[in-house]
């Protein structure tokens, strides 16, 4: 990693600097859970501890970071579960597609099902063979690589199943609603 040519309009930032809104959540085990709820095949709402979670099959990934600001850092090695399983545990209806990502504090993503589902999307625990520390998104955060970095919501939270689309926390406010950084999409006056 770090060779790759980078999107247009991106700079090379070093290490892997600390960006989200609002304070850092405080991680509570007996509380915490991740929920998959919406438009389920079933109609249930589905939710796994964190150790329940901890146990799923994991995969492994390398990719660079782009943010929409401009940054972009290299060489990153993430461990997490594959976007795509949890389709797998808790069914979507065939008519879903979009799903939002919700993260601590109602922070929220909007991302296409096939961006969600892409082979690369991941719900990251580690990174660089390392637990995630809090400030980078510990217990989970939804790892998108593909897309600008404002779609990978840190302290992930629940996937929720939608048969429309709907803008998530950035996207409100004047973010892409799409973020493909070699397209530069960064901003909503750029849809068409």
């Amino acid at each position: 990693m770090g060779t790759a040519p980078l999107p247009p309009g991106q700079r090379l930032a070093k290490g892997w600097p600390v960006s989200h809104y609002g304070p850092v959540p405080t991680f509570r085990p007996d509380r915490w859970n991740l929920q998959v709820f919406g438009a389920t095949a079933t109609g249930d709402k589905y939710a796994w501890t964190f150790d329940e979670v901890s146990a799923l099959p994991g995969t492994t990934i390398e990719t660079d970071l782009h943010c929409a600001s401009g940054p972009t850092t290299t060489g990153h090695e993430f461990f997490g579960i594959p976007a795509a399983a949890i389709l797998d545990l808790a069914p979507p209806a065939p008519q879903v597609t979009h799903v939002m990502a919700w993260a601590e504090y109602g922070y929220s993503a909007n991302l296409r099902l096939s961006d969600f589902t892409s082979g690369r999307t991941l719900l990251a625990t580690h990174h660089n063979g390392e637990p995630l520390t809090v400030e980078h998104g510990f217990p989970l955060r939804l790892v998108v690589p593909h897309l600008y970095g404002y779609k990978g919501p840190k302290w992930l939270r629940a996937i929720e199943y939608m048969t429309a689309d709907r803008r998530g926390f950035w996207e409100e406010r004047g973010f892409h609603n799409l973020a493909d950084p070699w397209k530069e999409q960064r901003h909503s006056y750029q849809e068409e």
